[in-house]
């Protein structure tokens, strides 16, 4: 999805930076900020998402924090979901995924990936 939409937005994006971290030459405004309420979110620290929601308000304005916030929980939910009804990672994007993007971006080192690839489910 990250891929897709940043091709067409005409961006260009490292796609490794979503596991190793993006520097200042990501074409994205605001990735810090961005970054930063997405990890909150995912780590569950109420205290780290209030903080991080107030700098997407003052970068982005209520609309804009809005749009990050189901943003956000979308993409969590999407993997909760598929973690809970014990979707195999091999059947993502119905085998259609790019397993190049998946290397690069590191995807392939998380554990249950891994398990997948393998064979273990």
């Amino acid at each position: 999805m990250l891929r897709e939409s940043m091709q067409a937005g005409g961006k260009r994006v490292d796609v490794a930076g979503v596991t190793q971290g993006f520097d200042e030459s990501v074409d994205i405004p605001h990735a810090a900020a961005l970054i930063e309420f997405a990890e909150a979110v995912v780590a569950r620290d109420d205290a780290r998402t209030a903080k991080a929601r107030a700098a997407l308000r003052e970068r982005l304005g209520e609309a804009g924090m809005v749009d990050a916030a189901a943003t956000v929980g979308g993409f969590h939910g999407f993997v909760r979901v598929a973690d809970a009804t014990g979707i195999p990672y091999t059947t993502a994007a119905r085998g259609r995924d790019a397993p190049e993007i998946r290397s690069r971006a590191g995807v392939n080192e998380f554990y249950r990936v891994r398990e997948d690839l393998r064979g273990n489910p």
